[in-house]
């Protein structure tokens, strides 16, 4: 029987005991008494006893992920609008963890353990800080070239919430493509297009500019060697006519080109002797 009582007193004592798992801070609340309420100081990794009316609950002094999304069992996507209403919608990605120091404030603030913080008071908070960031944004903004900007504005607006109250969220990120109204995606497709042609339309004509300009180059390269040549040409002649003036037997070399046959027409005239040339 003492046996018994013992061996039922160590299985009580084993069920009135909590641990605080490794990667996690505890915050024990005691639910009636004198003392009820939660304690201040937060507890570290190890087995408590709890007992009657007392329970610990545990955070993530790590980082942990979430998503919310649109999935085909559950849609916890996260919507808002542009600065003219229409309606855009995205899956987010949160990372976060708790302040140690901070653990049973915010406890106190949101009395849920963190599943139910993330499904409720952080899920809301990060909606409202896209409505908030996206409100001075068009459609097309927000799904193009200040995307980035709206989460990181989110991000710091969040972050500056629940800081104080001891949950630090480490970013926010988008977790797929923003979803936004058919008929505007139609139009920044068909922009995209026409952007895309306009940019191959120029593409073209500066090939274009560049074949004529490369033609342009060749042909005054022929044009600058043709002025080169003839150049030279004239200036060979004008040498070789200088040489020969300047030398009294220049003629000579007519004399050694002459074929020796005598002009079929002889022209007479006061300084130069007529010949009388026989048979001409």
């Amino acid at each position: 029987m003492k046996k018994l009582v013992m061996i039922l007193a160590a299985a009580l004592s084993i069920s009135a005991c909590s641990r605080v798992t490794p990667g996690h801070v505890g915050v024990k609340v005691n639910n009636y008494g004198s003392s009820a309420g939660v304690e201040s100081k937060a507890l570290g990794i190890g087995t408590y006893w709890t007992g009657f009316g007392s329970d610990i609950n545990e955070y993530p002094v790590y980082t942990n992920n979430y998503v919310w999304n649109k999935t085909d069992e559950k849609n916890e996507e996260l919507q808002f609008q542009d600065k003219n209403g229409l309606v855009v919608a995205a899956d987010v990605n949160v990372a976060y963890h708790v302040n140690p120091a901070l653990a049973s404030k915010l406890y106190q603030t949101y009395r849920a353990d963190m599943d139910g913080i993330v499904a409720g008071p952080l899920r809301n908070r990060v909606r409202a800080a896209l409505v908030a960031a996206a409100s001075t944004m068009t459609v097309e903004e927000i799904y193009g070239p200040k995307k980035a900007q709206l989460i990181a504005r989110a991000t710091q607006m969040v972050r500056s919430y629940f800081e104080p109250q001891g949950l630090h969220v480490d970013a926010l990120d988008w977790a797929g493509p923003i979803r936004i109204p058919e008929n505007i995606m139609e139009r920044i497709n068909a922009r995209a297009q026409s952007e895309q042609a306009a940019i191959a339309a120029k593409a073209d004509a500066q090939t274009e500019v560049a074949k004529g300009e490369a033609r342009i180059a060749r042909a005054n390269a022929i044009a600058q060697a043709l002025v080169a040549e003839a150049e030279g040409q004239a200036k060979a002649t004008r040498l070789k006519n200088e040489a020969v003036a300047a030398n009294p037997g220049y003629q000579s070399e007519y004399y050694r080109k002459w074929n020796g046959e005598l002009p079929k027409t002889i022209i007479c005239r006061a300084d130069t002797p007529c010949l009388n040339i026989p048979g001409q």
